[in-house]
């Protein structure tokens, strides 16, 4: 009950500052709605809405599972050999200095209109994170485990996956919370760039029609996605990595 009661009463508390704030700067409905107008949106263009968040949930969906994927491949790659990681961690690193925005117009033109640039932006977004949290902690096992499964004379593949990925998956659940986080943001804008469904194409033509407490019922749906995933994520985490407080300590 706590655990709800805490959430609920801060959003309470954000909506009432939100209407003291619309009240006392006596804002046009065009420039800030007020929480009344864009719960109304909510319910009277439901199904709208959730016609559009489907699109966008099967985009984040798609995005987080091979984004997951890919950064987890990498990381046991970079880890397995030291050559590989020489090679392509500098690559990596350079990869985050373009910027992810800049490239999502390329993408709607390389692989078009669909859903398949709006997934290539979110496996973009989440890849680094996923990669370099993995990484960090296959690198950083315990000294004392590799001691002690080195009694067993494990070979080096044994050694990854009974060892060095179960004494990882602390660093990698913190990377997935990132993720979670972040995975929206490449939807939304690669449906921003060029889409025909999605909550972000819905927010562009809201915007378009000076219907700005629908845009704002579109952008409480993504907050709300946001926090679910996040939450959600962590608590899996919580629940199927029991040994995470024991890797830490020592």
């Amino acid at each position: 009950m706590k655990r709800i009661f805490k959430p609920m009463l801060i959003g309470i508390a954000m909506l009432s500052i939100w209407q003291l704030i619309v009240e006392i700067g006596n804002f046009p409905h065009y420039v800030l709605p007020s929480p009344q107008a864009v719960g109304l949106q909510l319910i009277s263009h439901f199904n709208l809405l959730w016609q559009h968040t489907k699109m966008t949930l099967l985009e984040i969906g798609l995005g987080l599972f091979l984004g997951f994927l890919f950064g987890l491949s990498s990381a046991l790659l970079l880890s397995y050999s030291q050559k590989i990681s020489t090679l392509l961690l500098p690559i990596l690193v350079i990869s985050q200095a373009i910027p992810v925005f800049a490239i999502a117009p390329l993408l709607v033109l390389w692989l078009g209109y669909g859903i398949a640039s709006k997934i290539a932006m979110s496996v973009l977004i989440i890849y680094f994170p996923v990669t370099a949290a993995c990484y960090d902690g296959l690198r950083n096992t315990a000294q004392a485990w590799l001691d002690l499964a080195n009694t067993f004379q494990l070979s080096p593949l044994r050694l990854l996956f009974k060892v060095r990925l179960p004494a990882a998956l602390p660093a990698f659940s913190s990377g997935l919370r990132i993720a979670v986080s972040v995975a929206p943001i490449g939807a939304v804008v690669g449906e921003w760039i060029g889409s025909s469904q999605g909550l972000g194409y819905l927010m562009i033509h809201a915007n378009a029609r000076m219907q700005v407490d629908l845009m704002f019922a579109a952008l409480l749906i993504l907050v709300g996605i946001s926090l679910c995933l996040y939450f959600g994520i962590d608590w899996l985490l919580r629940r199927f990595i029991p040994w995470r407080n024991l890797i830490y300590s020592s």
